[in-house]
């Protein structure tokens, strides 16, 4: 059976739209367009609250995005960062942010952005995954598990870093050697105070590894290794684990008599860093990509929550204002993160070489204030989330109505 939401003629501050996804991107979208009197049904393929692979970093653009839908990261349990610590073997740079950061586990993240979008007016559809997505005359196709389907003219897609067949991103050079890796430990006293307070961005051969704490005393190892490197030391995590352990002092001191709180790690494969999406007048313009389906930047920088939370809001605010406008959204989002994802994947590239690692820890050392430049830099621009907050008037739209003068 084919269910279809409304597409009529357009209403003042109506406009119904699915969105495909319930982590910070897809959350934000939906609290915006339900918040503004748009019919809005949220499809989330999840039946519970689950762990994801992630970082777990809440800049202060996310904290601030957050706080608009009625987030309060500190009452979640949220955990202060204001010191970055970059280190290779036996080097440690340290220095403190231009900002404190909040550590904060996606699995409590995600509900209470899902709480918000459903406080908003959104409709939560839970345990239903989207399989196609496909262009179906002036709608969008949506093939749903178990056989369903729906129709609607805007779609809002969420899905991270995983793929919809019919709108997946172009494959990343590089992007089949990735694998990430994430788990949660309970640290011993001595090594959680040594923690406290701080993000600590791990370096070795063939990836690298970031540790800090979230909510409850936890600390979140999320870790990045190239293909090679996991098939040479054994192909398990086990064995990674053992050869980091062995290999990476620091991470040796820090885990050492610590208890490991999963019994697998979560993994994902094919990670597209650098990956920026490029709008064509081909795409369906009532397709928006949001979050990683719009740019991915290397975990490490600390800002892809944001990013996330920065395109949910600001696709809902370009349909809102200007209807069915994909195309215009998404040059818009490329001028937003386009820089910080090249700085990023530069830094990035650096790492995945001794030379480079052994560089970035000496330059840290010597320079920490080009480690605060350099964790300012690859944050959302302070003019972006201007224009995202108020997108529909005419000093704030920049290049979208740039974009939509040209496409008409």
């Amino acid at each position: 059976m084919i269910g279809s939401l409304r597409t009529g003629p357009r209403r003042a501050g109506r406009q119904e739209a699915v969105v495909v996804g319930g982590g910070p991107a897809g959350s934000c979208a939906a609290s915006r367009l339900a918040g503004a009197g748009c019919a809005t049904l949220l499809l989330e393929r999840e039946v519970e609250p689950r762990h994801k692979v992630c970082g777990e970093f809440l800049s202060v653009e996310a904290q601030a995005l957050l706080r608009t839908l009625g987030v309060d990261v500190h009452a979640l349990g949220g955990v202060p960062i204001g010191l970055v610590r970059l280190v290779y073997g036996r080097a440690i740079a340290q220095a403190q942010l231009p900002f404190e950061g909040i550590g904060l586990t996606r699995k409590s993240l995600d509900e209470a952005c899902l709480a918000a979008a459903r406080d908003h007016g959104a409709e939560i559809r839970r345990g239903t995954a989207v399989r196609a997505i496909e262009a179906d005359g002036e709608h969008l196709r949506l093939t749903l598990g178990g056989g369903g389907e729906l129709r609607a003219s805007a779609v809002f897609l969420a899905t991270g870093k995983h793929d919809v067949r019919g709108a997946k991103r172009p494959v990343i050079a590089g992007s089949d050697d990735l694998i990430g890796f994430k788990s949660y430990f309970r640290l011993q006293p001595t090594q959680g105070r040594g923690l406290d307070g701080a993000i600590e961005v791990i370096m070795f051969e063939g990836g690298y590894a970031g540790l800090q704490l979230v909510e409850g005393g936890t600390a979140n190892l999320c870790l990045l290794a190239g293909r090679d490197l996991f098939t040479r030391v054994g192909g398990s995590w086990s064995a990674l684990l053992a050869h980091l352990l062995e290999t990476c002092p620091h991470l040796a001191f820090r885990l050492n008599g610590a208890d490991a709180l999963l019994e697998r790690p979560l993994s994902i494969f094919r990670i597209p860093y650098g990956f920026v999406h490029e709008p064509s007048l081909s795409d369906p313009d009532g397709l928006f990509r949001l979050g990683d389906q719009a740019g991915v930047i290397p975990s490490f920088s600390g800002d892809g929550i944001a990013i996330a939370l920065h395109t949910g809001q600001l696709a809902a605010e370009t349909h809102l204002a200007h209807g069915m406008a994909a195309h215009a959204f998404h040059r818009q989002v490329r001028a937003d993160i386009e820089d910080q994802i090249r700085l990023a994947s530069v830094l990035y590239g650096l790492s995945r070489h001794s030379l480079g690692r052994s560089a970035l820890v000496m330059v840290g050392r010597a320079f920490p204030g080009a480690m605060r430049a350099i964790a300012q830099f690859t944050r959302i621009p302070d003019a972006a989330r201007r224009r995202a907050d108020d997108h529909g008037s005419d000093e704030n739209c920049g290049l979208l109505r740039q974009s939509l003068s040209e496409e008409r």
